[in-house]
């Protein structure tokens, strides 16, 4: 008989620390207001928390199928709900399914109540979570979490929120993606030897150690050269130079990053979870600044 589960046990399953990557959307609608749509901010909101439904259920599939695959085990770091015996396989698996039933159900009416085409966008996410699994074990993870996290809910956003696709969403999209990848790329180079025990390819394995901290820094630094070259450009506003409040707890990641060499993955054993929180600090700054120059201008 399956025992009965806190809610902090099914919260810790979805994994929240991770949420910060489903941000993409927020970001998109300060972006909109700045260049002065009449945002729609219900529709926006929704998508954002959808979007974060959407995140809870590729976790739980992404585990159940790690575990599956033998890719999650005893001595592996990161989730451990099926591994400790929190939850079974079986438990995890239909906590993926029924998230991903809500998650459809709130963007099929959103699709009513704006339009065919987020269904299309919507599905491209969708395909995106189920297999972003075998993708991962194909070295094609970091190319899947750009387009869901970054490009995808971009875009969607954009078409609920202003009611048509703005491609200039992509401007705000590249740094922040980059951001979300680096949670990825640093977990898969902190888990390069059970990865490659457990048979899977991931970019980290590929590139080996070495370049894999060269890519995790340009994937933390590089946003804030965007957004500086951006401001110059005028593509953004003056206040999006707000985002550089986050750049010492960048470089103190890219500093912890750097200790792998010494210490091997000990020294980035909770780094994902340090880069989520540097995604927070530069989104919201991102935010606040679209925010003030909609406002002030």
């Amino acid at each position: 008989m399956a025992r009965k589960h806190t809610f902090k046990e099914w919260l810790i399953a979805v994994r929240p620390w991770s949420f910060p990557a489903s941000i993409m959307p927020l970001v998109t609608l300060f972006y909109l207001f700045w260049l002065g749509y009449d945002v729609r901010w219900g529709y926006g909101i929704w998508a954002l928390l959808n979007m974060i439904l959407f995140h809870c259920a590729g976790n739980t599939w992404s585990d159940w199928f790690d575990f599956r695959k033998k890719v999650d085990a005893d001595d592996t770091f990161g989730a451990k709900t099926i591994t400790s015996g929190m939850f079974t396989p079986k438990e995890i698996r239909n906590l993926s399914f029924c998230i991903l039933v809500v998650a459809a159900a709130g963007g099929m009416a959103l699709m009513l109540m704006t339009g065919l085409p987020l269904l299309w966008i919507g599905l491209c996410g969708l395909v995106c979570a189920m297999l972003y699994p075998p993708l991962k074990y194909a070295a094609a993870g970091d190319l899947v979490i750009l387009l869901a996290f970054s490009i995808i809910p971009a875009a969607g956003t954009s078409y609920v929120a202003a009611g048509h696709v703005d491609w200039s969403v992509l401007w705000v999209a590249i740094p922040v993606g980059l951001i979300t990848v680096a949670i990825l790329h640093i977990n898969n180079l902190r888990d390069i030897a059970t990865d490659r025990r457990a048979g899977i390819s991931t970019i980290a394995m590929r590139l080996g150690g070495r370049v894999s901290l060269v890519v995790y820094g340009f994937e933390i630094i590089f946003p804030f050269l965007w957004v500086f070259s951006c401001v110059l450009g005028h593509i953004f506003p003056w206040w999006t130079l707000l985002v550089f409040l986050s750049a010492f707890p960048a470089l103190l990641n890219v500093r912890t990053a750097m200790r792998y060499r010494r210490e091997g993955m000990q020294a980035i054993v909770s780094l994902d979870e340090k880069t989520a929180q540097l995604q927070v600090m530069f989104s919201l700054s991102f935010s606040l600044a679209f925010l003030l120059a909609g406002l002030l201008r």
